[in-house]
């Protein structure tokens, strides 16, 4: 008999939803009834769809566009009081519209909505998108929707409507300063739903550092990484990463995820391309290509000059 309530319990809850939430591959275990992303199109039936991100970037397989030109950035040096949100998957901050990037072949302007960043466990690889299998430890979406849409939601709707710039991060032997405030607030974020405003304002220009460095980049058309995965996603994927500390990069595992588990892997495994293509830049990976030019030509003066 109590087998048989038990039982029935179970499923009056999964009938109702409950423990049908998407999770990330670390929250799954015998004991959580979440969907891992294997299951995702279970929770939102796009996630199954042929255009997805992530992808993993093979940089031989890109094609030159000469109409990825740069961007121009307008507001990203405005700073505004940031709220960091713990939103149970990552760490959310609302942009204020002021910010906002055209160029490099998008189809118009498109205003700045919320970064939010995906990483791994203590600094570990955790980066959604890779480079020729590369996983870097960190990585940074800033999201934005085309100027005429005041909702996220109609956004979506529109299959260019939104426009992702992803920005890998690195380790680095120094404390990269303009991040320190954002990882000191980490401390106040632990549970989900918790929420810490900055003492003092930041900008979009101070996270990603240098615009100079902006002009490698790869372009492709996808999806948003979480349920509901809908495909109404241009793609930016820039070339140089940001620096961080070991320190400053393990600060994110210290959150937890709405279950309470350690917010770790909080990554999409990458996606079938499924035919479609990736470009790049005219700056993209021309200075790896060079370099492989180079070494080759050494390697075959050598040969034809031993000593």
């Amino acid at each position: 008999m109590q087998i048989l309530i038990s039982t029935f319990f179970l499923v009056f809850c999964l009938h109702l939803g409950y423990g049908a939430d998407w999770c990330y591959q670390t929250q799954v275990t015998c004991e959580t009834h979440c969907k891992g992303p294997e299951n995702w199109s279970e929770a939102s039936t796009d996630c199954g769809g042929n255009q997805q991100s992530p992808i993993n970037i093979v940089t031989r397989k890109t094609l030159p566009d000469e109409r990825l030109t740069p961007f121009k950035f307008t507001g990203y040096e405005h700073g505004f009081r940031a709220q960091l949100t713990n939103n149970g998957h990552s760490v959310k901050v609302n942009v204020k519209p002021d910010a906002s990037v055209s160029g490099g072949n998008l189809d118009g302007g498109y205003k700045a909505v919320q970064f939010h960043l995906h990483w791994g466990t203590d600094g570990g690889p955790g980066s959604e998108h890779t480079i020729d299998g590369e996983q870097y430890p960190m990585e940074l979406h800033i999201v934005h929707m085309k100027d005429k849409y005041t909702s996220l939601g109609d956004a979506l709707k529109d299959p260019n409507g939104v426009a992702v710039l992803g920005f890998f991060y690195e380790q680095a032997t120094a404390t990269n300063r303009n991040y320190q405030p954002i990882v000191e607030a980490l401390k106040s974020l632990t549970n989900k739903d918790s929420t810490n405003d900055l003492l003092h304002p930041i900008s979009l220009h101070q996270l990603i550092l240098n615009e100079a460095n902006m002009t490698n980049y790869y372009r492709y058309k996808g999806s948003l990484t979480t349920p509901g995965c809908t495909e109404s996603v241009v793609w930016t994927v820039f070339e140089t990463p940001i620096p961080l500390s070991e320190a400053q990069l393990a600060a994110f595992s210290s959150l937890q995820f709405g279950d309470g588990k350690r917010m770790v892997g909080t990554f999409r495994p990458v996606q079938p391309l499924n035919g479609r293509m990736v470009y790049r830049s005219g700056c993209a990976a021309v200075i790896s290509s060079v370099s492989v030019l180079l070494a080759s030509m050494l390697v075959a003066l050598h040969l034809s000059h031993p000593n």
